[in-house]
């Protein structure tokens, strides 16, 4: 067969390709992504990594708690509050937060100083948190405290999983709240299973009215937080197994009634 006359354009290209100047310094090689050659590219290696044991832990017990079935008492505490929420009570808990080493130490210092003066020594109450958790025990148990705010990753969660109901038997509000250490900056710990405020001063009093009512409607008051089982979900290979047995059922059935 005749070979087909090339065009003008293919012609042009040519032309160009044969033009250009080819510098013997600078040869354009493929790059061999072989042992001892070029540099790997970037890859998501995430499912190769060696993980710690602690982050191995924390997703084992987090699918765990998706698949078994969790008690209400200990599926409770899954019920947290909302950023909002919990912005508004750790504002207000921030303003009661412990006086420093520091503030101690200048408060010290200063009642020396007006002892040795032979000054009256200024004698005002401190309302600040109440944290630890024997202590909160018997601050709910008294009924002095006004309001809890408990953890909810507790380890394990069987120090704190009668609290609740402490709390709801004293009719003291409380809630749940991420995480234990966030309540524990509040108190210049590490961690804090648990605070309780015991007084208010007035220029707060509206706003803790006002979030005391709130947690009480969505704790004390709610009995759902009681009956409602937690897990019980299936993994995505169960769930697709489960789906095309009942596609297989409803295929059997049409052919039963079609017949």
């Amino acid at each position: 067969m005749p070979k087909a006359a090339k065009t003008s354009k293919a012609k042009k290209i040519q032309k160009k390709v044969a033009d250009r100047k080819k510098n013997p310094l600078f040869v354009k090689e493929a790059k061999n992504f072989r042992i001892g050659n070029d540099v790997q590219p970037k890859r998501d290696l995430s499912r190769y990594v060696r993980w710690p044991r602690y982050i191995l832990l924390h997703r084992q017990k987090k699918i765990l708690l998706q698949r078994i079935k969790v008690p209400a008492a200990i599926n409770q505490f899954s019920k947290t509050l909302d950023k909002n929420q919990s912005s508004k009570v750790l504002a207000l808990l921030k303003k009661y937060s412990p006086e420093t080493k520091t503030e101690k130490k200048q408060r010290l210092t200063k009642l020396a100083e007006q002892k040795a003066q032979a000054q009256k020594p200024e004698s005002k109450k401190v309302q600040v948190l109440k944290f630890g958790l024997n202590h909160v025990t018997t601050l709910v148990e008294t009924k002095k405290a006004k309001l809890v705010v408990i953890a909810y990753d507790v380890d394990p969660i069987e120090l704190v999983v009668w609290l609740p109901q402490l709390c709801r038997r004293q009719e003291v509000p409380f809630c749940f709240i991420k995480n234990k250490a966030r309540l524990g900056t509040l108190v210049h710990q590490k961690t804090a299973t648990c605070v309780a405020l015991t007084e208010v001063r007035k220029e707060d009093q509206a706003e803790f009215d006002n979030l005391a009512r709130d947690l009480r409607q969505h704790y004390n008051e709610n009995h759902e937080l009681l009956r409602t089982i937690g897990g019980g979900q299936v993994g995505i290979k169960s769930r697709h197994q489960q789906e095309a047995l009942k596609k297989a059922l409803e295929l059997e059935e049409l052919k039963k009634t079609s017949q």
